[in-house]
């Protein structure tokens, strides 16, 4: 694993790439809210190595049948053997080396799509053996249904088999799925007020007054539905997208704070500290560090 990140190269990106579909301009997939194709289609143009890239708007779910992959996911490698499955939510930092008997899919959706669901958006993750069977079973039945018919009905036919497949996926990621309670409602909106306006927002109370509720009741429900504090919860998304231009791109410390909403480069490197537990920096370094040992693949 080691000696594909060092082929790829992605300490030294100056940006991570976000793409529609994997090298394409982000214009490419706004006439459709539902994509799918196979793994070797787009991985043969790439020699079967896909760099690590990220979608502004797409929810993915990748489908090994056939072969194996080597997985970068926001920086943790994995090694997949089919059967397998990885499902990758918007701004997830993901790359793959397949092998070349590679076989399977990858559907992409439009993550509004989700919302529109009122169903919750399963976080970054990866399965394989039994666990990924019902996943690619709900997979195959989506490709069908995309292939059935285009009548009136197709449409809506194609939304509610989405629906079964983010079910199998919340069931596969071991999610409450419960029915959603009105604290449900108000966790997963404060998780997606977070995800727009965690570059500017970090004021606990900002949030609970667009919630309409105290910032009491607000500690409540996060600690009770997503495990941690408000401000935690907000640190965390800020902590992930650091870490992720720490380690994908050479940005410096000013350029991550200004984007990141953080006037005093200084103040933001504090916080950092306190978050990573070592000076960015030093995170940095580790990771350069790992990428220079890495042997030749």
């Amino acid at each position: 694993m080691d000696g594909w990140r060092k082929i790829l190269d992605y300490p030294h990106m100056q940006q991570i790439p976000s793409y529609a579909l994997y090298g394409e301009a982000a214009t490419d997939f706004a006439g459709e809210w539902l994509h799918c194709e196979t793994i070797p289609a787009r991985s043969r143009l790439h020699g079967y190595t896909i760099r690590p890239h990220r979608h502004g708007h797409l929810f993915q779910v990748l489908t090994l049948t056939a072969g194996s992959a080597e997985v970068t996911l926001d920086g943790t490698d994995i090694t997949l053997h089919a059967p397998a499955a990885a499902v990758l939510p918007a701004l997830c930092v993901h790359g793959y080396r397949f092998s070349r008997d590679v076989d399977g899919h990858v559907i992409s959706l439009l993550d509004g799509v989700l919302h529109q669901q009122g169903l919750p958006q399963p976080r970054a993750f990866t399965c394989a053996g039994p666990q990924a069977t019902p996943i690619i079973a709900a997979v195959t039945d989506l490709r069908a249904r995309m292939a059935g018919p285009h009548d009136p009905l197709h449409d809506l036919s194609l939304r509610a088999q989405t629906s079964l497949l983010l079910v199998t996926l919340a069931r596969a990621a071991a999610s409450d799925f419960a029915p959603p309670r009105p604290a449900h409602n108000k966790a997963a909106a404060f998780r997606h007020l977070v995800e727009q306006n965690f570059r500017h927002d970090r004021a606990v109370g900002s949030y609970a007054a667009q919630l309409g509720i105290s910032q009491t009741h607000l500690g409540r429900i996060s600690r009770q539905h997503l495990g941690a504090a408000p401000l935690q919860i907000i640190e965390q998304r800020i902590l992930l997208e650091a870490r992720r231009n720490l380690v994908f791109t050479h940005r410096s410390i000013k350029q991550i704070a200004d984007d990141l909403g953080y006037d005093d480069a200084a103040y933001f490197t504090r916080v950092l500290t306190r978050l990573l537990g070592m000076a960015p920096s030093a995170y940095r370094s580790i990771a350069a560090a790992a990428t220079r040992r890495a042997p030749p693949a």
